[in-house]
Order: C-alpha cells, then structure tokens, then sequence
C-alpha cells in the first residue's frame, strides 16, 4: 500500500470519523477510500478550527484531524494551529509539503520549521518505512500529558511511496495519566480545611480529564464556591448554589468578591496564566495551592505555597479522600450562609446590568441579544461559542453553562472568525445538540464563505450575528483616521450573504423580533439546515470589569 492508504487505515482503526481539509493532497482520497468522510472548508484556517471545535467536543474521543496542501495551504492553516496550540486542543495536522529533493532549498516553506513554535510535537515522514513508528509517536504525544496539536509532515514523494505490512510497526496507543504526590495532596487537603474562605479556581484541564463529578463532590465535601477560567467554563455546573461563575478579564460580581476575600486559592486544571481576557487575575496576599498536570506551569506566574502535579481527575480524586479522612469519613454541613451569599451576590450584580440586558433602544444593544439568546435556548440541551472582540465579553459573564463540553470557551490566540470553524466541529461531534456562535460583523467578513461550508456539508449550526456597521472595539483607538476616513466604517447585508450561500437567515432590527427569530433559525436547524440571524445592533463595546457604566 502507499504510504497516505497506510496513515489512513491508522486513522481508521483508531475511530477517526471525519478529516478535515482543503485540497489538494493524497491523503484526502486515501481517507475517503478508507470511509473516513472528508469535510472540505472554503479556507484552511476554519477547517482547522473545525477539527479544534471537534477535538473540543468530543475531548479527542475521537481526534479531531486537519490536512492541507504543501505551500499555501499549509499557510493559511498557521492560525488554526496556533489557536489549538494555545489553548492545548490535542488535534492530529498532517500538512503536506514539498517533496524531500526541495529540502533546504531557499523560500521553499517548511513546516516542519514554521510550525515547531505552535505544535506540541511536528515530526517529518521522510522514509516509508518509518510510517508505522511515526504514527505511533505522533498519537502517544497527542494523548499523553499536557494536550496540544501534533503534527506529522509528509513529503508528497514519500505519501505516493510505498510501503510493506511488515514495516508499519504500529499498535493502539493508550492514554497515559498520573496522580499526584500523596503527600503533597495530603498537605493541601489539610490546607483547603484550615482556611476560613476557601476559593476552587478550576480550568480546562478539569473538562479535558472528564473530571466535573469529582469537582462538584470536592466543592460539596468543603463547601466552597467555584469559579472557572474561560477555558474551563462548564466545567463546573453554573446552575450549581457553589457557582460563582466565570473568572475571566469580564466577570460576573461574584468573582471579584470571592476572590478579595478568599485566603486559600485551591487552582486546579489551569496554568494560571497572566491574560486580560482568559483569566482573573489573582490578588496579592493569597495562599494559593495549585494542581496541574503540567509541571512547567507550576510558579510560572504566580507563586503557589502548595503544588501539586498531576491529572485533574485523579488528584481530586486524591483530594476528596484526604478531605474525608480528615473529616472523619464525612464531609461538611451546607452551608446556607455561603449559597445565600453567592447567590444575592450575584443578584445585585446582575440588576445593574438588567437595564442593558432588557434595552429596548434601537439599534439593539448587544446585551440584549445574549439576554435573548440565554433566554430562547436550554445550556443542557445547548453547545454554545462566542467570537473574539466584543462577543466573547458580552457573553461569557451571563451565559450560564450547566454541562461539560457545553460551552467553548477561548481567548488566548484566537483570530477573528474563529467560532464559526468551531461550532461546525462541535456539531459533527454532537450532531443531537443545539450548536450556536455568536460573532460581529468583523468576524463574519475574515470567513463568512465558510457558512456555505455548513451548507454544503448538512452542518445545521446557528449562527447569530451582531452587525453594527462599524469595528466598534477599536473606537478608542482609531479615533483620528476615523474622524478623517472612516476606517472603522464597514458595510454588508449578511443575512442575505447566507441565504445565496443556501442557509436560513432572517435580518432582524427590533428587539422584541431577537428571540422569535432565534425560534424560526432553530427550527430550519432541526430540519438540517444551518441558520443565521443577524441583529442589527449598537456599536457598544464589552466593558472590562464588573460593572457597567
């Protein structure tokens, strides 16, 4: 068999359902010979998200995969790659690249040098009969530790070669998790009871080890609110009396309260990385125990009194018998003090913000979209993402995720357009759910093309935008060439844009009109077609902090 019939036969046997490209390459029939259906984007950056967004969804069970041509094509893909890599999606890349007799040659693009800075691991298939051996350690890095794309490289001399049976060499490659040290989790348990205001800050690394059971029981045992990066929003249910919702650069009110008062931080599954838009920032003065399967980020950015190293679910695991231990074999009464709190405040919060969330000012504010939208939709039943800029702000503070995997979450390397690359994996992955991205106008104009994508695929997502005619997150800053030649200025009937590309979409300018329309758009999604309903709104901006103004 050639080599690509052998990668792709691999892919197979290990429960690879789609492959995600734009062509051309061999790999791509090799696959579709094997019956792994290829999805075909409009530009390799959404298909690339497309194999994140199912990574995502499906937490690599199974992967998510993106192939594209040599040269262009694996140029285009560099965004999607980053985009996976910074938020640690384990994802299978597999670009093609000029044959090996153009190695080295001047300007001839490699990506096995251009991709080294954003993939976990990138490998060259230079031999045939190194497919089965590179395989293999391409799916034991993808699987194994901290998660984040891999890629392998194949030459387009060395994919036509061919390769024996007896060569290939490979096996299935299970997972590989470890637990933390018992002392260390045993001293932190100790810790976590002592503290007069315990706070649990978990991350995506809580969803990716299938570990929110085991957080809600820890919170229960101890009685302490949680909150979650963006990342890991989900991953603790936001309907729970324990939730003080998303700690992200926008927050609920519950954050920076429990926050300011918390003297324990118990951080688990998060590399509590410094970002304004993915995580709070922790104040100073607080005893932070942190649980990480990523040794490296361990006093990366803030220094924890208490570390401990390991898989998420496993070490709280670890955590909720040493918890009992202590207590006896029991955990702690409920405490009706604690939920009464969070809970009224959370209420003040959120009647500060209800005049926006509840506007009836023409054009629609955008927070009366998400209020809209929380209210058309059920978080169970529910896969919802936001877009980079103003989107993910206004939505990630409101919107409350009851369900694992029920929302994505992202901020750290994300391109405009992202989302919709992403809920178009999620939905292959879950085809039962109701799959939503909200994204502007800005967003749409970087990959709106790929909505036919969904068409053309029978994707039925919906997509809800936010048109405001204007690049409204850069008014602060493009104030002058603005005023000269209105270049924060943009223009386009995207509903109309849809429909030509063979969607649903209705243009809605009132705000009572919001939810019905998301009704309709539901219903042509439940019938197989992908649906968008775009808003004509303000050019208000995300507010960073809690409160409005």
């Amino acid at each position: 068999m050639r080599v690509v019939d052998a990668v792709a036969r691999i892919l197979r046997d290990e429960g690879v359902q789609y492959v995600f490209c734009y062509p051309v390459n061999n790999l791509i029939e090799a696959c579709a010979a094997a019956g792994i259906r290829p999805i075909v984007c409009r530009q390799e950056r959404v298909g690339m998200g497309m194999a994140d967004g199912f990574s995502r969804t499906s937490n690599g069970k199974p992967l998510g995969v993106f192939t594209c041509q040599q040269g262009p094509g694996a140029e285009n893909a560099f965004s999607g790659i980053a985009t996976a890599f910074g938020d640690s999606t384990p994802v299978l890349v597999f670009p093609h690249s000029a044959p090996t007799d153009r190695f080295g040659v001047p300007r001839v693009f490699s990506p096995m040098r251009a991709f080294d800075p954003i993939t976990k691991s990138i490998q060259v298939l230079n031999r045939p009969d190194r497919t089965g051996e590179i395989m293999r350690r391409a799916l034991s890095a993808v699987r194994t530790g901290r998660p984040g794309p891999v890629a392998v490289e194949i030459p387009d001399d060395v994919g036509d070669a061919e390769v024996g049976e007896a060569s290939l060499t490979y096996g299935p490659v299970p997972p590989v998790r470890s637990a933390g040290d018992p002392g260390d989790v045993d001293r932190a348990a100790g810790v976590l009871l002592e503290a007069k205001n315990p706070v649990i800050f978990a991350g995506h690394g809580v969803l990716q080890a299938e570990a929110s059971d085991r957080l809600v029981q820890l919170a229960e045992l101890i009685q302490a609110p949680v909150m979650t990066t963006l990342l890991g929003k989900g991953g603790f249910p936001e309907d729970h009396p324990l939730s003080a919702g998303t700690a992200a650069g926008v927050a609920p009110g519950t954050v920076p309260h429990f926050l300011g008062k918390a003297d324990v931080i118990f951080a688990i599954g998060t590399s509590l990385t410094k970002h304004a838009i993915s995580s709070a920032a922790l104040p100073p003065g607080k005893v932070i125990v942190h649980a990480v399967s990523d040794p490296g980020d361990v006093n990366r950015d803030y220094l924890a009194q208490h570390a401990i190293v390991g898989d998420s679910r496993l070490v709280l695991e670890q955590m909720i018998e040493a918890v009992r231990d202590r207590l006896g074999g029991k955990g702690r009464d409920a405490n009706a003090a604690l939920v009464g709190e969070i809970r009224t405040v959370h209420r003040q919060w959120l009647e500060q913000w209800l005049p926006k969330l509840t506007s009836d000012e023409v054009p629609v504010n955008p927070y009366r979209v998400v209020w809209e939208l929380m209210q058309a939709v059920d978080p169970a039943q529910t896969i919802i993402t936001h877009d980079s800029g103003s989107p993910r702000s206004q939505l990630a503070p409101f919107y409350r995720a009851t369900t694992p995997r029920g929302y994505i979450g992202f901020g750290k390397a994300h391109a405009l357009g992202s989302s919709l690359g992403l809920i178009m994996g999620a939905k292959l992955a879950r085809p039962d759910k109701l799959c939503i991205n909200w994204l502007g106008d800005g967003a749409f104009g970087m990959v709106g093309t790929d909505f036919e994508t969904a068409a053309r695929n029978q994707i039925p997502i919906l997509s809800v935008l936010s048109n405001n005619f204007e690049m409204a997150t850069e008014t602060a800053r493009m104030t002058v060439s603005h005023g000269r030649y209105q270049t924060r200025a943009t223009l386009g009937n995207y509903a109309d844009m849809a429909k030509a590309m063979g969607g649903y979409a209705e243009r809605v300018e009132q705000p009572a009109e919001v939810r019905p329309a998301i009704g309709r758009a539901r219903r042509a999604t439940e019938e197989g077609r992908p649906a968008l309903v775009e808003v004509i709104t303000s050019a208000e901006t995300a507010i960073s902090g809690a409160r409005p103004t």
